[in-house]
């Protein structure tokens, strides 16, 4: 009996694999959902802001390049009536950071409501951590200004150190300031005025565009809708519904309809994650996998110069490298024609890891074996 050396790691890993394979395959490969969680009104969406800022209050972890700084904060100054040459600024303004905010303004937010910011590092700075962000105004792709941002920064994280080493949490760079920026300007649309609207799927499919069709010709006992392409849907708003537009959108959202989505694979190389849909099929074929593993170790030596050693001795590093080549024994497995289930069971026959799978999945795409679209990430 061939015997496996399996690292609890990987072996976690596989176990993991399986669960989210197994948890894919017990889902109904068509089921009801909410038209709500599946489609946006056109013309109902986020807009998208963005405004340059400066952090202060920084412990000693603002910018040390101030090319995006010293300006800036000449001319902060200067709104408040303090005249200062940019030159007297340089390698004195450590505790400030450069950033830029950006936020998403909601349509018909009105003017006085507060919405979220991100705050991101532009230049060198080590840590937002513990600093504030001074008023920035965010504007719209229009230039128009939008909305106000001020606040204190939160991380969720921290960042420590001494004089040989550092211990850090989170990506220090990057905060949110909750409710940090009060909304100037609203986008405003009049949905009430409409008379034809049009739903924008999230998934584009031509089977659940025509299935939210005839979902709400149904539910209103008319021929109100049609599908336009496989991710528009046209609406035509009923005369009962006229003037009360709203009232109309909220029922057609309530309406479950049974979606349908196209054989998918996703691959993210980086991070090893697959995800495999539940329409996924193999056609039979014959499967061997079989991994090299090299490893490299370098353990350099240091010899000193032994006692009464002649002038001019020195002390050396020698090199030590230590090289260790293991191949796995492959094992070839047939596998039927098959649906996901089945294929985790032959994958797990095979003692596969995430990183392992990648490499079968692509070379089964490669072969016309794979029944789906992969895509890598």
């Amino acid at each position: 009996m061939r015997e496996s050396k399996i690292s609890s790691r990987e072996a976690l890993a596989m176990r993991s694999l399986c669960i989210i394979f197994l948890i894919l395959f017990l889902v109904s490969t068509s089921f009801a959902e909410r038209i709500k969680d599946i489609a946006n009104w056109a013309g109902v969406r986020e807009n998208q802001l963005v405004g340059y800022g400066l952090v202060v209050g920084l412990n000693g972890t603002g910018d040390k390049d101030g090319t995006y700084l010293y300006q800036p904060i000449a001319n902060m100054l200067s709104r408040m009536g303090i005249t200062i040459n940019v030159k007297d600024l340089k390698g004195k303004v450590k505790n400030v950071a450069a950033v830029m905010v950006t936020a998403k303004l909601p349509t018909n937010v009105k003017p006085g409501a507060k919405i979220d910011v991100q705050v991101s590092s532009i230049g060198d700075a080590k840590s937002l951590q513990g600093g504030t962000l001074l008023m920035t105004p965010l504007t719209g792709p229009d230039g128009e200004v939008y909305a106000l941002a001020q606040g204190p920064i939160s991380i969720g994280g921290f960042i420590a150190a001494g004089r040989a080493a550092q211990t850090t949490k989170n990506h220090q760079n990057v905060g949110y300031i909750p409710e940090g920026a009060i909304v100037e300007k609203a986008v405003a649309v009049n949905l009430n005025a409409k008379s034809e609207l049009q739903l924008l799927l999230q998934f584009p499919d031509i089977t659940t565009a025509r299935n939210i069709a005839e979902k709400i010709n149904e539910t209103f006992k008319a021929g109100i809708a049609k599908a336009l392409d496989p991710g528009t849907v046209a609406v035509n708003v009923p005369p009962n519904y006229r003037g009360d537009v709203l009232d109309f959108m909220a029922e057609v959202e309530k309406v479950e309809v049974s979606t349908d989505l196209p054989a998918r694979v996703v691959i993210n190389e980086r991070t090893g994650t697959v995800v495999i849909g539940s329409h996924v099929k193999i056609t039979p074929v014959a499967l061997a996998h079989g991994g090299l593993t090299i490893t490299i170790k370098e353990t350099p030596q240091v010899i000193q110069p032994p006692p009464l050693a002649p002038r001019g001795a020195e002390t050396v590093t020698v090199p030590r490298t230590e090289v260790k080549a293991e191949e796995k024994q492959a094992s070839l497995l047939e596998v039927q024609g098959s649906t996901v289930g089945e294929l985790v069971k032959a994958l797990n026959a095979l003692g596969v890891t995430p990183k392992d799978l990648i490499s079968i999945l692509q070379a089964l795409k490669t072969s016309g074996a794979l029944k789906a679209d992969l895509v890598i990430m």
